[in-house]
């Protein structure tokens, strides 16, 4: 092609003759710029397969190390744990690679079928899974583009306006109800393509619902009216309980990077591969306060996460209680006990084939156990619904892995038998169920953030390391990405003056005192 073109330049110049030889230039034009590969018709199943892939990819794996399940003692890689002023630009990844990704690919999807009546789950689906890729976003980073976002293939729109995020929310609900309602088990889905229920209509209204239960409960300090109003309509719809109705995106342990595990695959690339904890290339482990709030409770889930190398070629690996250790966070330099410190276990939260579980029945359940003690649902004693989330969160391991995460019951029983739901104020009961909470989530460190946030449990103690953004304060938002200062500004500058400065300390809306 290239020759071809410089061939049609040189016969530009060469007058009348030159240019009549030249008209074959033009000749099958269009045939010979036409990528034969290329569909000029777009396949919703393909996209969505592809939308829920990244949907899930886009998430702050540094969360990790805020929320205290990890650390580095490498100061680049330990932002995480250590909200290391210098890096602070690193937190604006996920805002940068929502929009062409996900987003995009779900806006695409929408528009192609949504004037479509018998494609009508095709339509609801995108939709609630497209207010989870939002609500990921705007909880992490408050105001953005939403309702002009993704405008610029369709609309030559490339400077969206961020839209506040209490309108984002409300209209985020509204999408769950109406997606829900719209549902249709007799009409066609996703089928195979749909990587989390195979297109099962009943499976996503309960998740439809149990999201509409998530986002409603974010608003209990901001708005509690319209919290109890969300909550109570998203029980009434049904919400996910049971392990099988449990969403997860599915995934393969080779081929593709896309097809494996992203949270699995970046921990095990970036830091421990080697499987030999001494030489970890980024310097992680897990941090000593996730390890000893196991340990000091007798978590059944230590030796299922957590593992220490004990040397040999290759390498063993030892589950053993009493050997797990986690590594401070104030470290900026390898300790010399750095071998002998825990870090994810391979057959579990490093393998690549695993799903990564998106909502599970324990959230739904300790969610549950909230609104039944504000009084918004009677149906269940709270007792009995945190009972089932701390079940709920020892059973979905064996989701994991079916030979390495499986628990044993008569532990699962013991362990629930040995904490069960305190008697006392709501703030003492709110204490246990997200500290409950924040071990049954890992590794989903992200909604684990936002938790926190809402409810200030787990009570952890924020990292005042050399050199941080904070102040020695925890994050409540992540920055934006520099290039919305450079290519959108006006829109930029407009959420800043609405929301706050643009640092890690500015609350989100939901997120008050």
């Amino acid at each position: 092609m290239n020759k071809f073109l410089s061939k049609c330049k040189l016969l530009a110049g060469f007058g009348m003759v030159a240019l009549t030889a030249a008209s074959g230039c033009t000749k099958d034009f269009a045939e010979i710029n036409t990528n034969p590969n290329a569909v000029s018709t777009l396949t919703p199943e393909f996209l969505f397969t592809k939308a829920e892939y990244d949907g899930v990819s886009n998430t702050l794996f540094l969360l990790l190390g805020t929320m205290q399940y990890t650390t580095s003692f490498n100061d680049v890689a330990g932002f995480g744990s250590k909200y290391i002023a210098s890096q602070v630009n690193s937190s604006s990844s996920s805002f940068s690679s929502a929009y062409p990704g996900a987003l995009n690919e779900l806006s695409l999807i929408i528009n192609a079928v949504k004037d479509d009546p018998t494609r009508v789950n095709l339509l609801a689906e995108a939709r609630i899974w497209r207010v989870y890729c939002y609500s990921r976003l705007t909880d992490v980073y408050g105001d953005i583009p939403y309702s002009q976002a993704t405008s610029g293939y369709t609309s030559n729109l490339f400077t969206p306006a961020y839209d506040a995020q209490k309108d984002i929310y409300a209209d985020m609900l509204k999408e769950l109800d109406e997606a829900a309602q719209s549902l249709d088990p007799a009409k066609a889905t996703y089928g195979a393509s749909d990587l989390i229920y195979n297109g099962n209509t009943t499976q996503w209204k309960k998740l439809a619902y149990s999201l509409m239960l998530r986002l409603g409960m974010r608003l209990t300090k901001v708005d509690p009216a319209s919290a109890q109003t969300w909550a109570t309509k998203a029980l009434a719809g049904g919400v996910i309980t049971a392990d099988g109705d449990i969403a997860k995106v599915t995934y393969l342990s080779s081929g593709q990077i896309i097809n494996q595990n992203p949270l699995a695959y970046q921990l095990y690339n970036q830091d421990y591969i080697a499987a030999n904890g001494s030489t970890n290339q980024e310097g992680g482990k897990y941090q000593d306060v996730f390890i000893n709030y196991l340990k000091q409770n007798r978590d059944p889930r230590l030796g299922v996460v957590s593992v220490v190398y004990t040397g040999g070629s290759p390498n063993v690996t030892d589950t053993t209680f009493a050997k797990q250790q986690g590594m401070p966070a104030n470290l900026s330099a390898k300790p010399a006990n750095f071998a002998q410190l825990s870090e994810p276990n391979p057959r579990t939260v490093l393998l690549r084939g695993s799903p990564f579980l998106v909502f599970t029945a324990a959230e739904s359940y300790f969610l549950q156990t909230e609104a039944t003690l504000r009084g918004w649902s009677s149906s269940t004693p709270a007792a009995t619904l945190y009972a089932n989330g701390v079940s709920a969160g020892l059973r979905q391991w064996s989701l994991i892995s079916a030979s390495d995460g499986t628990i044993p019951t008569a532990k699962i029983n013991a362990y629930v038998a040995r904490n069960p739901l305190v008697t006392g104020s709501l703030a003492q009961q709110m204490q246990q169920i997200y500290t409950q909470f924040w071990v049954a989530i890992f590794p989903d460190a992200q909604e684990t953030f936002a938790s926190y946030r809402r409810t200030g449990y787990p009570a952890l103690t924020p990292n005042n390391y050399p050199g941080n953004a904070t102040g020695g304060q925890f994050p409540r938002r992540f920055l934006y990405p520099l290039s919305e200062q450079n290519l959108n500004a006006t829109s930029y500058a407009a959420a800043i003056t609405r929301q706050g400065p643009d640092n890690l300390l500015t609350r989100v809306y939901w997120d008050k005192q």
